[in-house]
């Protein structure tokens, strides 16, 4: 998924606060790598020279709303935690770009050479065969500490110890979750799994939902102060949010237009990516024509098009949209519902967020 995708909360007055504290994070960082060697501080720089710049989607949900739930929202102290807690959110999707990245093998992010493209890119002409080697491994290395980064960061807040222990937990659950999700991806796209809807709708909600949603509100409760209760029913907030987001970037890759939404018009139906939609048509008397050019590396665009017209025919394109929508008015009903235990205060919050997604072009 692409944060730039969907226009997050609006700041909370000290957003900038999370950017502030990535920067001094991977400063001091950059500073204890001089201990082992010129090619580990490269390493941490090329890091804050690509891992920075971002939408920061799940800071700013996060940030919107503690705003929204706590009751002291001017404590300095209680402010300067949550934005630290912020950061460590955005640390641990760092690591898990890096990963996916190493993963699928990408050299690029936001139009723009990611870590293991710059540093293949450093190499320019004195190339090896190892390179490739060089800059993946990198990647997975940084990944791996920006993952302890992560765990540091909430472990060392000075928190009631319940709080502390229960974010702990949450993010343990989070990377157990996105962990799980990644590795069905990994199965439908290699063809090791069965690309059912199934299937498909787990590897969403894992992958995406969890820690691109459920992570921040259920964080943002904790830190506010507020039950166990109120963190459940926060997730479940979250998970609708993610599993409609996640679908309708996918529909959005397949029927949107590249203008708005700055992908490659046919690049998830030439790399054969397993979609919701693409497991609708399997189940449909369109599939034989669908497979005959699904996952062509060389899929041209009268072919593209051909695709795209079998998937709105046969009815894949619509039922996408009627999942999306069904995601959509889950929400709605459980901020109506008295009984769901989601706080008035977060309604806007969560209000603005479902106005978003239901006008998304991009």
């Amino acid at each position: 998924m692409t944060d730039a995708a969907i226009s997050a909360p609006a700041a909370s007055p000290s957003f900038g606060g999370v950017d502030d504290e990535l920067r001094r994070m991977l400063a001091e960082r950059t500073a204890r790598a001089t201990a082992y060697g010129a090619s580990f501080v490269a390493l941490w720089e090329a890091a804050a020279d690509t891992l920075l710049g971002g939408k920061m989607l799940r800071p700013r949900l996060l940030l919107a709303a503690y705003d929204a739930l706590t009751e002291a929202p001017d404590a300095a102290a209680a402010r300067a935690s949550v934005v630290r807690i912020a950061a460590a959110v955005e640390v641990l999707h760092f690591a898990f770009l890096l990963h996916d990245d190493v993963i699928d093998g990408d050299l690029q992010r936001r139009g723009r050479p990611n870590l293991i493209g710059t540093l293949l890119n450093q190499r320019a002409g004195l190339r090896t065969h190892d390179d490739a080697h060089w800059a993946r491994t990198n990647a997975l290395l940084l990944g791996d500490v920006l993952l302890s980064d992560a765990h540091q960061i909430l472990a060392r807040e000075d928190l009631p110890h319940e709080q502390r222990v229960r974010l702990l937990d949450l993010l343990d659950h989070t990377v157990t979750e996105s962990v799980a999700g990644e590795q069905l991806d990994v199965g439908l796209a290699d063809r090791i799994l069965p690309a059912d809807l199934t299937t498909v709708l787990d590897m969403t909600r894992l992958k995406t939902a969890t820690y691109t949603f459920e992570m921040p509100l259920r964080a943002a409760a904790i830190r506010a102060g507020r039950t166990a209760a109120t963190e459940l029913a926060v997730a479940e907030l979250g998970r609708h949010l993610g599993i409609a987001f996640q679908l309708q970037d996918d529909l959005l890759s397949t029927f949107g237009r590249p203008d708005e939404h700055g992908k490659d018009a046919y690049s998830d139906l030439r790399e054969g990516k397993e979609t919701a939609a693409i497991a609708y048509a399997r189940m449909t008397s369109a599939w034989p024509a669908i497979e005959a050019h699904f996952g062509s590396a060389h899929l041209t665009a009268a072919e593209g098009d051909l695709l795209r017209s079998h998937l709105t025919g046969c009815g894949a394109e619509a039922f996408v949209q009627s999942l999306i929508d069904d995601q959509l008015r889950a929400c709605v009903t459980l901020l109506a519902d008295p009984d769901a235990g989601i706080p008035a205060a977060l309604h806007p919050v969560i209000s603005d967020i479902l106005t978003t997604i239901e006008g998304r072009r991009a």
